[in-house]
């Protein structure tokens, strides 16, 4: 916050206090120029339904002493707490260390509920239906906006019920997917192949995956794949899983796999990034969503 606009908060603030006060004493003692009387006193002479009278008598003490309370209790506050531009208030207290003390405080709870499973493996956990659970839910609440709330994925968002891994399915790779992130980049080639090479490598990009295709297209395109994607994806295009580069063979795709989709992702390029979760979970935390999805994969495969 700019100086200016420090100033003009307190400013604003404490002169919008001081013209309360100032109303306060001003309404409290003074009486509205009478014009008439009754039996029971002054009036200010405004009648209602024919004998309903507004009597002149000043704001009652206990109501007025209300106000001046409100007045007190904000002046309390600005002292105590953020409210004048970029002063702090005496306590320190700030929205953000409110919420990393209430963040710590739930981390704290969660780690004491599930001690025992903290130092069990991963493999261990997949078959623990406490931890599935934990697991489950930890994830419908951080992962499931981007993988689906059944971990199927869509478009750019890779399905985790299979068993097809980008970066490796052993344990140890999904953990440190979680836990580190990842980025996958995959070049835009659309100016190195143009648009005759693109359409020429996306039909063997097809083919790879088993789908019948133009031999004439796929030959062509093979001679494209091994000078500008055998590099990443493998001669035989089965990928890599330590620089992400997906197994061209297994008919998967994050991105889609028509035609047109794979001619997107050749020309133009993909850039695919998994967050880090470390340091907004912990390690229990991304231990028990491994587990949950490890176990998705396994029970999607007919695994035990």
């Amino acid at each position: 916050m700019s100086a200016f606009w420090h100033w003009f908060v307190v400013i604003v603030t404490l002169g919008f206090t001081a013209g309360m006060v100032w109303l306060f004493v001003s309404t409290g003692r003074a009486q509205v120029q009478s014009r008439a009387h009754d039996e029971h006193g002054e009036t200010t002479g405004h009648v209602w339904d024919e004998d309903l009278r507004e009597y002149n008598n000043p704001m009652p003490r206990w109501w007025l002493w209300l106000f001046y309370g409100t007045v007190i209790f904000s002046l309390i506050y600005l002292v105590l707490y953020p409210g004048l531009g970029r002063f702090d208030g005496t306590l320190g207290w700030s929205q953000e260390g409110q919420y990393e003390a209430e963040m710590e405080r739930a981390a704290a709870g969660f780690r004491e509920r599930f001690a025992d499973l903290a130092e069990a493996p991963i493999e261990e956990l997949v078959g623990n239906e406490e931890a599935l659970r934990a697991g489950r839910n930890v994830f419908a609440h951080n992962c499931s906006t981007c993988h689906g709330s059944d971990a199927r994925g869509s478009q750019g968002y890779p399905n985790l019920t299979d068993d097809h891994w980008i970066w490796g399915g052993a344990t140890e790779r999904v953990l440190e997917s979680i836990q580190s992130g990842r980025q996958a980049i995959m070049p835009p080639l659309g100016d190195a192949l143009g648009e005759q090479g693109v359409t020429r490598t996306a039909v063997y990009v097809q083919q790879l995956a088993g789908r019948t295709v133009d031999a004439t297209m796929a030959a062509a395109g093979e001679k494209l794949f091994a000078q500008n994607c055998a590099a990443c994806h493998g001669p035989d295009g089965t990928g890599n899983i330590h620089l992400g580069a997906p197994d061209l063979t297994a008919g998967v795709y994050t991105y889609g796999g028509d035609l047109d989709s794979i001619r997107t992702t050749i020309r133009q390029g993909r850039n695919g990034v998994m967050p880090a979760q470390m340091e907004l979970l912990g390690d229990i935390r991304t231990r028990l969503v491994a587990a949950y999805v490890l176990s998705l994969s396994r029970e999607d495969n007919g695994q035990d």
